[in-house]
């Protein structure tokens, strides 16, 4: 017959399966507690303060660790973001280590291309593979209009020379004389075609009902009629110039997605349409498998931030939306030309600009004039123009793709192409001079402010 053997816990009670050690605590527990209920007076005072002492200290124990724990996720953050960069750096170095090794096997050099013998500095138009010179010619009012066909070749020979490879214009500058303009000069010139970044702009292209606006019949012939005064077989960017409220998105989506598969534009893209517009735009191009913008045409300087600085941003993260600006000296205000008044030779005093005129001379544009003096200053500390540091300050923000230049005279031009060597000088505590100057760095929405890094 087997033995069976007990465990030691088992029939017994549970005082008798409790170690020795345990008690004797409880039996010591229970002795304080006997003795405390004896005590009177103080010993209810000492379990108010005992009690009062363990509820602060739950209290306590419930927000440090989330403090902890928030701590904890900031540092992990910051450790990511540490390694996110460093692996870009590596991988960065990889590409330019095999492009070297390709160049020296092709027997090219870098020294030949234009960005070292210009200087000039080439930017992604937003996610897109598109490089293009951070600053842009543009026609608006000179080509066609307020100059010679002959000074608009000097000037674009000079961009071109310099590096630029992006000329904007559009079908309704001077009623489409500038894309004539434009397109005789690349014509002349003889320029390879690859060599350049051709853009023009899409809304309003006669008096006509059908001749105007985005919709599928003005896009096609407004295009081909741009091509045919630019004679060019495409243009590398179609701009939408403006949003056009009797045309379904879906409608200008399609329209301008059968444009660049018949070969006519390369990409497409927005100008002057808000933030819920161009993201209608994407998703309707997702949803229905067709071509979305790329970029946003802006106007962007020193007394108009908040779009580019704001709002352009937070679309390139969230769907890769780039932002080529327009008018940094905002439409010459900048220059300081109109400090003493409108110059017969200036835009503002043109036909049709009485608006500018207006504004100029308005107690806005006045409270404009004092800041720009103080603005002086800090040019001259940095040995450069007004105009320079206006347009440097607009290439600082890195989320800028391009910066279009309006000039009316090569030496103004060739002036303003020096901006690049301002954007160096440009730094932290500058910047920081400058918003104090102007006081007007807006805001994000997350409570965040502009900045170069973000």
């Amino acid at each position: 017959m087997s033995s069976i053997v007990q465990h030691p816990c088992v029939g017994r009670t549970p005082a008798a399966r409790m170690p020795k050690s345990v008690t004797r605590e409880s039996s010591g527990t229970s002795r304080s507690s006997s003795i405390s209920s004896d005590s009177s007076g103080s010993g209810g005072n000492i379990r108010s303060l005992l009690s009062m002492s363990e509820s602060v200290h739950a209290n306590l124990s419930s927000f440090f660790p989330e403090q902890a724990l928030e701590k904890e996720k900031t540092r992990q953050r910051s450790h990511q973001l540490e390694e996110i960069k460093r692996l870009k750096e590596v991988h960065a170095a990889a590409q330019l280590k095999n492009l070297e090794d390709f160049l020296k096997i092709n027997r090219i050099s870098l020294k030949d291309s234009l960005a070292h013998t210009t200087g000039m500095i080439y930017r992604n138009m937003g996610k897109s593979g598109l490089r293009v010179s951070c600053v842009g010619l543009g026609t608006w009012v000179t080509f066609g209009g307020q100059i010679t066909d002959e000074v608009a070749e000097e000037m674009t020979t000079l961009a071109y020379e310099s590096g630029i490879n992006l000329f904007d214009t559009s079908e309704v500058y001077n009623c489409g004389r500038a894309e004539a303009v434009l397109g005789g000069i690349i014509k002349k010139k003889g320029w390879r075609r690859s060599s350049l970044v051709i853009t023009t702009k899409i809304f309003w292209g006669g008096n006509a009902e059908m001749e105007r606006g985005l919709s599928r019949k003005h896009i096609i012939e407004g295009l081909r009629a741009s091509l045919d005064r630019l004679q060019l077989e495409y243009v590398d960017v179609v701009f939408a110039n403006r949003p056009d409220p009797y045309t379904p998105i879906e409608e200008t989506v399609r329209a301008m997605t059968y444009v660049i598969n018949r070969g006519m534009a390369l990409y497409w893209g927005t100008s002057r349409w808000n933030s819920m517009e161009i993201m209608e735009a994407y998703s309707v191009a997702r949803q229905f498998n067709q071509i979305p913008p790329i970029c946003e045409q802006a106007e962007y300087h020193m007394f108009q931030r908040e779009k580019v600085e704001v709002q352009l941003p937070q679309l390139y993260h969230k769907i890769g939306i780039g932002a080529v600006t327009w008018s940094p000296l905002a439409c010459g205000i900048i220059s300081g030309k109109y400090r003493s008044g409108i110059p017969s030779s200036a835009r503002a005093s043109l036909k049709g600009y009485e608006w500018m005129k207006d504004k100029i001379m308005s107690e806005e544009g006045h409270r404009e004039q004092r800041k720009l003096q103080e603005l002086e200053t800090v040019a001259q500390r940095l040995q450069c123009t007004l105009p320079q540091l206006a347009i440097a300050w607009c290439l600082r923000n890195d989320k800028v793709n391009s910066v279009l230049l309006g000039a009316s005279r090569p030496a103004q031009l060739l002036e303003n192409i020096r901006a690049l060597q301002v954007l160096p000088k440009i730094t932290t505590s500058i910047a920081s001079e400058i918003d104090c100057i102007l006081k007007n760095k807006p805001h994000c929405k997350n409570g965040f402010r502009f900045s170069k890094e973000h």
